[in-house]
């Protein structure tokens, strides 16, 4: 059963680049994503009755997290679709927080082209599917680039350097969030046995 938390804060993604923050203002139960009924939600930036906005909305459950085609009408967000994206986080991944210094290389999305951007910052959270990252872009901004698509990282862990690709699910101002595209074997043991000690 897939449960959709009221004061769960959910994103909707517009095709026009616009993200809108929603809250969940009552519980949404149903045996896949795709059975959700309408959800009511409050936003900020709610154009009217009438008004539809389409998109990919970053639904939180307590299945993780999940990508999904939604419209918002009339203050109600409708999952769109027989074939949700899949979660892309789960949230029973072993986790552990912590500060582990990184370095990196990001994919940005400008449009018709893409170029890359070197980051720095430090790793706030990690589990065995992806982590949170605080960075900083080269030069006087404290903000990262928007619209990045994946990240080639370095980071120091207490056994050593891990290396891996990350996908963006989430950004805002210095935060990013991702899954692992690509993690070495070596480093994928490790990472596991680290998160699940409790050292």
């Amino acid at each position: 059963m897939i449960t959709v938390s009221a004061g769960s804060t959910l994103t909707l993604r517009c095709p026009d680049m616009q993200t809108v923050p929603l809250i969940c203002l009552a519980d949404a139960k149903a045996p896949f994503i795709a059975n959700l009924p309408p959800i009511p939600v409050l936003s900020l930036d709610d154009p009217g009755p009438g008004v539809r906005r389409y998109g990919i909305l970053e639904l939180t459950s307590n299945a993780g997290v999940a990508w999904v085609e939604a419209e918002l009408r009339g203050g109600l967000i409708t999952v769109l679709g027989d074939s949700p994206t899949g979660v892309v986080q789960r949230r029973d991944s072993p986790r552990r927080p912590g500060a582990y210094p990184a370095t990196g290389t990001a994919q940005v999305d400008t449009g018709p082209s893409q170029r890359l951007v070197a980051l720095s910052g430090e790793v706030q959270d990690i589990s065995t599917s992806g982590l949170l990252l605080r960075a900083t872009a080269a030069g006087d901004s404290p903000h990262l680039p928007t619209a990045i698509l994946r990240t080639l990282l370095h980071v120091t862990m207490p056994w050593g350097e891990l290396t891996a690709a990350v996908a963006t699910i989430d950004q805002r101002s210095d935060q990013l969030r991702g899954t692992f595209e690509w993690i070495d074997p070596g480093n994928a043991k490790a990472l596991a046995d680290f998160v699940v000690s409790r050292a």
